[in-house]
């Protein structure tokens, strides 16, 4: 869709800032976007406008050769803008505090890789995402270990609710301490329906492969999150997970130490939650 610059008649001879803040392209979903591209046609433009216009000799008035602009500024921002529209950020000022920061300390920024619709499946839509659940990994999987107050200052950086990250830590009684990769279970099956959706959705998650790839994972990390979820179920018998570990594993033997999605699927291979 081509982007234009909502700018409406009676708006002439405002000042290009005033524009800016006016010049907002609303998409069908509802969210707006700065139209980028037709802003900086019309402050280029400006100039010739302001010739028709009438000036105050009391303020000052700046032309391009008194302005020094830093040379890395366009790029930045330019960035910046990208990285908004990828994220869709519902608290703009928090999300550009979280992000500036973490690229002045060097860190991973809370940039989603593409944009994406809100899908959450849960009973009230949080807006959590399995985008979101990426940039949380990227920021924290690192560390290994992990506190709740760690997880809670990303958690907010993206707006999420504070009342759905104190039930997935009480859900796992994660506290002081503890493994990354439990907290990420827990949030992952908090997107799903069911264990099995919940381990395609870490797949989904921490696969090295190409989007739109088979997702695959090592098996020692199915096993660690198919263990774990199913301890948290608590209505999977320990036998019955035994019994798919041991399916899996021999798969992952002919497939290089991988397990994928797909194979969850598959006539003849046992599902990973039994059926009632």
């Amino acid at each position: 869709m081509k982007k234009q610059l909502l700018v409406p008649v009676e708006n002439e001879g405002l000042s290009p800032f005033e524009v800016v803040n006016r010049s907002v392209y609303r998409g069908k979903n509802g969210h707006s976007f700065f139209a980028t591209e037709d802003i900086i046609k019309f402050v280029l433009n400006f100039k010739g406008q302001k010739e028709n216009m009438s000036v105050n000799c009391d303020e000052p008035y700046y032309c391009s050769q008194q302005i020094d602009i830093p040379p890395d500024l366009p790029d930045i921002m330019k960035q910046f803008t990208k990285a908004a529209i990828r994220t869709q950020p519902k608290d703009v000022l928090e999300w550009a505090n979280a992000y500036f920061t973490a690229l002045y300390k060097g860190e991973e920024p809370p940039v989603k890789e593409r944009y994406e619709m809100p899908m959450a499946t849960q009973k009230t839509d949080t807006g959590l995402t399995i985008g979101l659940l990426k940039i949380l990994n990227k920021q924290l999987s690192s560390r290994k270990d992990v506190t709740p107050l760690e997880i809670e200052e990303k958690w907010n950086n993206l707006s999420l609710p504070k009342e759905q990250l104190d039930e997935l830590l009480k859900l796992g009684d994660l506290r002081g301490l503890f493994q990354w990769e439990k907290f990420l279970a827990l949030a992952a099956s908090a997107l799903a329906e069911s264990i099995q959706t919940a381990i395609k959705n870490i797949c989904d998650i921490l696969t090295d492969d190409p989007e739109g790839g088979a997702s695959r994972i090592k098996i020692d990390k199915f096993e660690f999150f198919y263990n774990y979820l199913a301890t948290i179920d608590g209505e999977i018998p320990p036998s019955y997970v035994t019994e798919v570990l041991k399916h899996f594993k021999s798969v992952a033997n002919n497939h290089d130490g991988y397990i994928q999605p797909s194979f969850f699927t598959v006539p003849g291979f046992p599902s990973l939650c039994p059926k009632a």
